[in-house]
C-alpha cells in the first residue's frame, strides 16, 4: 500500500481559536472540514511543505521557528495509507484568506467535533483540546 505524507497545522489565533478549512467542491472529501496543509513533495521537508502550502492556500507567511510539532495521525484509506504530522502555529504574517475557494472557520477546540472531518483529521482533536484546555 502506498504511503502518503501530508502535513497539517492548527493555526491558533489570539482568542485560542483554531482555523478549519472546508474542502471545496470537486475535490475528494468535498465539504468536510480539515486542518490546513497539504502533501509533502518528493525531497521536501515537512516544515517547508507546510510553509509553502500555507502561503498558497491562505496567503500567509510562516517562519519555521513558529511551527511546533504536536501530534500525528496514521490512517489507512482504501488505496493508500496517510501519515500526517500536526504542527501548532500561533504566529504568522499577513491575513488569512481563502485563496483556493475553500470555506474558512475559526473554532474553539471544544467545538471541533461539531465539524464533519475526514477520518484522518478527527483523531487529532483530543491533543488540541488538551493543549488549549
Amino acid at each position: 500500500m502506498k504511503l502518503l505524507l501530508v502535513v497539517a497545522v492548527a493555526l491558533i489565533d489570539a482568542d485560542d481559536r483554531i482555523l478549519l478549512a472546508q474542502r471545496p467542491e470537486g475535490k475528494q472529501l468535498a465539504g468536510l472540514w480539515e486542518f490546513p496543509g497539504g502533501k509533502v513533495e518528493s525531497g521536501e521537508r515537512p516544515e517547508a511543505a507546510l510553509i509553502r502550502e500555507l502561503h498558497e492556500e491562505l496567503g500567509i507567511e510562516v517562519k519555521e521557528a513558529c511551527l511546533a510539532p504536536l501530534t500525528f495521525a496514521s490512517h489507512a484509506y482504501e488505496d493508500f495509507h496517510l501519515l500526517m504530522p500536526l504542527y501548532v502555529c500561533r504566529r504568522w504574517q499577513g491575513f488569512v484568506t481563502a485563496r483556493e475557494g475553500q470555506g474558512l472557520k475559526w473554532a474553539k477546540a471544544r467545538d471541533l467535533r461539531n465539524f464533519p472531518m475526514p477520518p484522518a483529521d478527527a483523531p487529532l482533536i483530543p491533543a488540541l483540546v488538551e493543549l488549549l484546555a
